[in-house]
């Protein structure tokens, strides 16, 4: 469809969701074109929602009502001259709700969105709008049609080979040249967005601290996979073959990221650690201290990306007597496996997905386990939470009905944040009864559960804080079945040989395993670059909900994730790997922009209500 969209009618002469769709778009691109932000924003319901990645607003940001939208287009229409609003496929209707993807242009780039129109006072008014931009004009990556030739045709004297040309790249690389991007951290995220900006043309390197790309997973703990299912899981530009399994082991992921990082040349320094930090206002510039294989080195990047993980720093308790326990202590994030500890008593500390894992494989392996739970979990079942929870967009039957990886995190991105937990809500509830049975086994065990603060389940406690969940994969039924014993309260203190708990309870123990947690990822800043730069920023994750752990004021957006932060060129990444495939994009085409010198002012820069 290619067309001006027609002059807008009401919806009783227009009961086709596609002409009401391309009505409501006419109407609303009048306004635009005619800076009329009063009328563009009467386009919307009076509960409506705005969310735009980067087209608009420079920024990942939610607007809401028409107040919400009046605002974001004073500050941005001019500048950004929307405009070639053009439906990309018929629209649906369902349940009195249009459904309809777009594509749109701006003055610097291209977009996509989705829309959700809803009936009121006679017209179809947006109830929820996605806009997100996709390309810069000028600036397109070489695939499709634009893909490089490669091979170079002829004869030419003196020819350079591509193992010639990427051997000098690599070896000029943070020596003579110097990249505009440094990405400090070498898991999925950091290797996702390095792809990505190698294919937008901007120079930047990715460091990490382990000698492959991957060892970041295949250090951890021996049973650890992945718990999402390989649908929701795929990389950018590159998807798992389709003969690759649902829930992929530790070291098959290692595996792959390792592959990719070298299928995508991804420039990348493995050994690698940087130890210090700081930016210079005058020059805009970081001077950054590395060390990569012995060697001290210092690098001067123009943007700091942190990818050190969404979890970030390790919360280790500081406990009276642990300094005179006789066995081992370890954060869950350094435990090795189960191996040496058969025939040992273990107490695990935590009740999340690392803490039942861990005492998982270590009941395989003939130890002796204890979890201790401190408080209440929310355990969802991998078989119905991949029917139930993630069916509709991320597995076989979803790409059977045309529902590719890329209209999925679409999808996913266009339910605003502030009423997800009422998409959410039916779907736990509805996973709770398909599995009542063993919910009714794990509460007669004395495992104490929870749905989330409002019964929204497991992305809600994701997206909010970032703990407080086990998708469970078999370890949940030891529990319930007394084969990991369960002990339930504070912990006091350690003795010699045991945990004891506040009530008095004493757990013997040869191995305690801290899986509690991880605190934000400003942490990381605060010890690379300052105390003063972490606490600029502000707490990394959580969207503001007032729920546990997620302290107000609501904030709409993952606080400092994929955006603009209060410190100058200072930018956080990271997630699942469905985060990190997804908004990476939207990381590098607000990189590649300033790169190339495409002007980019911020609205809504994120503010700062908590230090960590």
């Amino acid at each position: 469809m290619t067309q001006i969209l027609e002059p807008p009618v009401d919806k009783a002469a227009n009961p086709d969701p596609t002409v009401a769709a391309e009505g409501w778009f006419a109407d609303f691109e009048a306004a635009l074109r005619e800076r009329d932000v009063h009328r563009a924003a009467a386009q919307f319901a009076t509960q409506s929602f705005w969310r735009d990645l980067v087209a608009f607003s420079w920024n990942i940001t939610t607007v809401e009502d028409r107040s919400g939208v009046e605002g974001l287009l004073t500050d941005t229409l001019e500048r950004t001259d929307p405009s070639r609003f053009v439906l990309e496929e018929q629209a649906t209707e369902e349940d009195g709700v249009i459904t309809a993807w777009f594509v749109f242009e701006t003055a610097v780039g291209r977009g996509r969105g989705l829309v959700r129109l809803r009936e009121e006072e006679g017209r179809w008014r947006a109830w929820t709008f996605l806009t997100t931009l996709y390309e810069l004009k000028g600036h397109e990556e070489p695939r499709g049609s634009r893909r490089p030739m490669g091979a170079e045709h002829g004869a030419t004297k003196d020819r350079t080979t591509w193992t010639e040309r990427r051997e000098a790249e690599d070896a000029s690389l943070g020596r003579t040249e110097q990249p505009y991007v440094l990405v400090v951290g070498g898991g999925q995220g950091g290797i996702a967005l390095g792809a990505r900006l190698r294919q937008l043309g901007v120079p930047s390197l990715v460091i990490d601290k382990y000698p492959r790309p991957g060892d970041q997973w295949r250090s951890r703990y021996k049973s650890l996979c992945l718990h999402d299912p390989v649908w929701y899981d795929h990389l950018p530009y590159l998807k798992f073959p389709d003969n690759w399994p649902v829930f992929a082991p530790k070291d098959k992921v290692g595996d792959w990221l390792e592959s990719y990082t070298k299928v995508m040349e991804v420039p990348y320094w493995s050994s690698t650690v940087a130890t210090s930090a700081s930016f210079s206002e005058g020059t805009g510039r970081w001077t950054v201290e590395i060390e990569r294989e012995g060697e001290a080195l210092t690098l001067t990047p123009t943007h700091l990306v942190l990818a050190t993980g969404m979890s970030g720093k390790p919360n280790v308790p500081v406990l009276p007597g642990q300094d005179v326990f006789r066995g081992e202590q370890q954060h869950s994030s350094q435990h090795p496996g189960p191996d040496a500890y058969r025939g040992k008593r273990v107490v695990v500390i935590g009740s999340n997905n690392s803490a039942f894992d861990i005492c998982g494989a270590l009941w395989e392996h003939d130890a002796d386990v204890t979890m201790v739970q401190r408080s209440s979990t929310h355990i969802v079942k991998s078989e119905s939470l991949m029917d139930i929870g993630l069916g509709d967009l991320y597995s076989e039957r979803a790409l059977a009905a045309g529902m590719t990886t890329e209209k999925a995190d679409l999808v996913f991105a266009s339910l605003p944040y502030r009423i997800m937990h009422e998409f959410q809500i039916p779907l736990y509830e509805q996973m709770k009864e398909r599995d009542a049975d063993f919910y009714a086994r794990m509460e007669a065990a004395g495992f104490d559960l929870d749905w989330g603060d409002d019964g929204s389940g497991l992305f809600m406690k994701y997206l909010r804080r970032g703990s407080g969940y086990y998708i469970d994969v078999g370890a949940a039924e030891l529990v319930a079945d007394g084969e990991v014993k369960l002990a339930k309260g504070q912990v006091s203190h350690l003795t010699e040989d045991s945990v004891v708990l506040a009530d008095g309870t004493e757990l013997p123990a040869d191995l305690v395993v801290y899986a509690t947690g991880y605190g934000s990822m400003n942490g990381w800043a605060a010890d690379l670059i300052s105390q003063d730069v972490a606490d600029r920023v502000g707490k990394v994750w959580g969207l503001g909900s007032d729920t546990t752990k997620d302290p107000g004021p609501w904030e709409g957006e993952q606080r400092n994730m994929w955006k603009p932060t209060q410190q100058p060129h200072l930018w956080f990444h990271g997630g699942n790997l469905h985060q990190s495939r997804h908004y990476s994009l939207y990381l590098a085409l607000q990189l590649k922009a300033r790169h190339v010198g495409i002007p980019t002012p911020v609205r809504g820069l994120q503010e700062v209500h908590h230090l960590s």
